[in-house]
């Protein structure tokens, strides 16, 4: 039994903004503010470059290839199996340390002190639940989260542009403090706020007339998740300054008090937390379907690869990545968490820049220096991000290579699925 094609150009948007907003604006600001200063806003620029350009190739690739899967199907279809799997591999790990991320930004803003681990536990466990009714029901959902934290933003932008400014916050010498490695650190950081256009692609084989609707629902996507970064930053940094906005958890809660409007900040805890659960929600549908097609191809166990005979989702995936992000919102910290997904994600965007760049003249949307870009800009950022993120990620992604290799000995497979 398959997917069944339910979701519209609307219903795609609101996955790709609920993914991205509750990452971005709730969780990456205070890590890069510690990396670069008010030189985040140099690296959010640059983020915004290498995103743009991987949206693009993802945007061209979901046209040409409408399944499951996002770049583990391209990768496989335009460059072969083991580009695929590296790909998916990637996505698999990088974005499970994304949930465990948007369950700890919940927990942050919603639990009692003490409570915060056993909060996001159960925010996982429940939104789990959401996704295995079916992916209706997770757009529906999706679009409320997004429309009250868009309130919730409008809200905290107004009062932290009406706080006294920030002493020289946007010097030049605050701007280069860190110099350029600590820009493109911060870019890197910011990245992971950015790749939420990924969960369109992934929804490849439930979106209605895929290849005119995925490609217009990521940039869409990405320009109004890029216009509500640049708001949200320049009120944070101008309230805060650097130093306060890297030293806050809470960033954009802390701007809004420094304005003295003392209501809202209520308001702002409750659309940080929703913000981080519509984010949780659609990570979890978009890991479950990549998960999917994995496993329908022999490069995940086949027994993740069912579909629910009445809600039509795959279930044993979505449950299956539901339990390992318990494990580790029990483990990790939440800078950490968004360091190594980081580093899954920007790997994962290489490889779809490389298929991009060698499709056919006649498939093309966009010129072939935009994913030069995404691919150099993957590189630069990915070696630029905190070692521990870097040697961890190494580490993980070769376990997963070491993995295909033994289940392909032990298989006997010498066919192309062995390249």
């Amino acid at each position: 039994m398959g997917l069944q094609r339910r979701l519209g150009l609307g219903d795609a948007v609101f996955i790709g903004l609920g993914s991205m907003i509750g990452a971005g604006v709730f969780a990456a600001f205070g890590p890069a503010a510690a990396a670069a200063g008010s030189g985040l806003l140099v690296g959010l620029a640059i983020a915004a470059v290498v995103a743009f350009g991987n949206a693009t190739s993802s945007a061209q690739l979901a046209a040409v290839h409408p399944t499951s899967g996002g770049t583990y199907a391209y990768g496989r279809a335009e460059l072969g199996p083991w580009w695929g799997f590296v790909a998916g591999w990637c996505f698999v790990i990088g974005k499970t340390a994304s949930c465990a991320a948007m369950a700890l930004t919940f927990a942050a803003y919603a639990a009692p002190p003490g409570w915060e681990r056993p909060v996001a536990i159960a925010a996982v466990v429940a939104l789990v639940t959401v996704n295995w009714f079916g992916v209706t029901r997770t757009a529906q959902l999706t679009r409320i989260i997004v429309v009250i934290v868009l309130l919730t933003l409008a809200v905290s932008v107004a009062a932290g542009f009406t706080a006294p400014d920030a002493p020289g916050w946007l010097s030049p010498e605050t701007l280069w403090s860190d110099g350029w490695y600590g820009i493109l650190q911060s870019a890197g950081l910011l990245f992971f706020a950015f790749a939420g256009y990924g969960r369109i692609a992934t929804m490849g084989e439930e979106v209605r007339d895929p290849a005119r609707t995925i490609p217009r629902a990521i940039v869409l996507a990405f320009a109004g998740a890029l216009v509500v970064y640049a708001c949200v930053a320049f009120s944070v940094l101008s309230s805060l300054g650097p130093a306060g906005t890297a030293a806050s958890t809470e960033p954009v809660a802390a701007a809004v008090a420094a304005s003295g409007w003392s209501w809202a900040e209520p308001v702002v805890r409750v659309g940080a937390a929703t913000a981080s659960l519509g984010a949780l929600l659609a990570l979890v549908a978009g890991i479950g379907r990549t998960s999917f097609a994995m496993a329908r191809k022999g490069d995940l166990p086949r027994l993740l690869a069912a579909v629910h005979p009445r809600w039509h989702v795959p279930h044993r995936a979505e449950v299956a990545v539901g339990g390992v992000v318990v494990i580790l919102v029990a483990l990790v910290d939440l800078r950490g968490a968004i360091g190594f997904s980081s580093f899954g994600v920007l790997l994962y965007y290489l490889v779809a820049n490389i298929a991009a760049y060698r499709q056919r003249s006649d498939v093309r949307r966009y010129p072939r220096a935009l994913q030069v870009v995404g691919g150099v800009g993957c590189l630069v950022l990915v070696v630029t991000l905190p070692w521990q993120s870097v040697v961890a990620g190494v580490a993980v992604v070769a376990i997963g290579v070491v993995y295909r290799m033994v289940r392909l000995r032990l298989r006997g497979a010498a066919g192309p699925d062995a390249r």
